[in-house]
């Protein structure tokens, strides 16, 4: 284990440090020879290799996708959004591990599975990206390891009730630093430090190995004459728990956040997919009302524009017109509430399908949550299918809605589902609201879902 850590932070060093290289063009001059410019041929879609499919991804994707891969242990590279050999490998063992064919490529519901799978293990110690409310530094905390936390003017410091866990963030000022002075300080405090790791860069230093009976990892960076420092402390024993969640937290650590980060929602996706019901033949579309929220225009490929004519902000509804469609298959929209399983249907997101645009069905567990009746939905499904209809035993159950992860808060506080589901009872009421009655329809969801496309700015 301790071979595979360094030898990530090593890797994770060498790419978050690495310097840009821009690419200059010498001018031309009069009478030369014209230059022969290289092209590279656009592939069809069914020759795209694996990394091209990643590098149509948009980078939040890639970002999350790379973070899923190293939380269920496949990945052991730079949080970094960058497409890599080693990214689609770890792609090709997942896939192996789990059965499938390595194709380098996900389909819906592998992601699904991935997204789970990796969900689960952050859960299991409880993590969460947190901002020090003294200092603003973003950071990632597993909080049932290290429950106890404590903080002041000096930073933060959150530990387990025996403190064979401990996680460290300190500031100070000190003038005219540098990274090579700030290390060679650190290796020295506290007496007794041994270092088997050390990687220096002019933004930022890494620095592990043991200290007394703990191992510790620490990684430490400057703005000006501040100085901050994070410290990760375990006891040998907690090793193979804690060192994937190191790899984690170093992805994670922000220092000087700007003021955009440190708060408020993340910025909207310039073309946003999601999935639409159709509930009546004139052109009513039932639909996810934050992928529909600001868009400049709607589209339902195949069909044109659409307008969305009304909002239901407790239950996240949206219904959409098309005006002057014809032919439409409306879902049967009469059914029960869900039991325990049920088959969501919908089109993912088409970074999440290699640029397709198929529909199809995932199977997902019914769980509530809280007092208040919510359901959540297990595995979440991929990108896009927010929106899509859930049936059980071939019966509407309700729509499926995709939702932020709660990243942070106490530790007490139950991290909101990343997908619920809405009730048949909540939709029926918000179409009857709105003037849409029918409930008949056909039992074929496949026939009955259609891609919305929210295009902002």
């Amino acid at each position: 284990m301790r071979s595979m850590l360094t030898a990530t932070l090593i890797f994770m060093a060498l790419v978050l440090g690495a310097p840009a290289h821009a690419q200059m063009t010498a001018p031309s001059t009069a009478g030369s020879k014209p230059k022969t410019v290289a092209t590279v041929p656009i592939r069809p879609p069914g020759l795209q290799s694996p990394a091209d499919t990643a590098g149509a991804m948009a980078q939040a994707e890639r970002l999350s996708l790379q973070s899923d891969l190293a939380w269920v242990g496949q990945y052991n590279g730079a949080i970094s959004g960058e497409v890599s050999d080693r990214m689609v490998a770890a792609i090709k063992e997942f896939q192996k591990a789990h059965g499938s064919k390595p194709t380098g490529v996900l389909n819906p519901q592998e992601r699904s599975v991935l997204a789970e799978t990796a969900r689960r293990r952050q859960d299991n110690v409880g993590w969460r990206i947190v901002t020090d409310p003294g200092t603003g530094v973003r950071l990632g905390i597993p909080i049932k390891l290290v429950p106890q936390q404590s903080s002041d003017a000096n930073g933060a410091k959150w530990s387990s009730p025996t403190g064979t866990v401990q996680v460290v963030l300190t500031r100070r000022k000190e003038a005219n630093p540098t990274t090579a002075k700030l290390a060679e300080r650190e290796k020295k405090e506290p007496a007794g430090r041994n270092i088997d790791y050390t990687v220096v860069k002019p933004d930022f230093f890494v620095l592990s190995g043991l200290q007394g009976l703990k191992k510790f990892y620490l990684r430490g960076t400057f703005k000006g004459d501040e100085v901050r420092i994070l410290t990760i402390l375990y006891d040998q024993a907690m090793e193979n728990t804690v060192e994937p969640v190191v790899i984690a937290m170093s992805s994670a650590f922000n220092p000087f956040p700007s003021a955009a980060q440190i708060g408020g929602p993340p910025p909207r996706k310039t073309v946003e997919y999601g999935t639409g019901v159709v509930v009546s033949e004139d052109g009513a579309i039932l639909a996810d009302r934050e992928i529909t929220d600001g868009c400049l225009a709607i589209a339902i490929p195949g069909h044109g524009h659409a307008d969305r004519v009304a909002e239901d902000k407790d239950h996240g509804l949206a219904l959409l017109r098309l005006y002057g469609a014809r032919g439409l298959q409306p879902l049967d929209l009469a059914g029960n509430a869900a039991k325990s399983a049920v088959e969501l249907t919908g089109i993912a997101d088409p970074q999440n399908q290699g640029g397709g645009s198929a529909v199809s069905s995932v199977k997902a567990q019914v769980t509530q949550v809280g007092s208040g009746g919510d359901l959540a939905l297990s595995p979440s499904p991929a990108l896009g299918f927010s929106g899509a209809a859930a049936l059980d035993d071939g019966k509407f159950a309700g729509v499926a809605l995709l939702k932020p992860a709660v990243v942070a808060g106490p530790a007490n506080t139950t991290p909101a589902a990343q997908a619920v589901l809405v009730s048949p009872d909540s939709v029926q009421e918000f179409l009857t609201a709105n003037g849409i009655h029918a409930l008949v329809g056909s039992s074929d969801a496949k026939a009955s879902v259609l891609r919305v496309i929210c295009v902002r700015k």
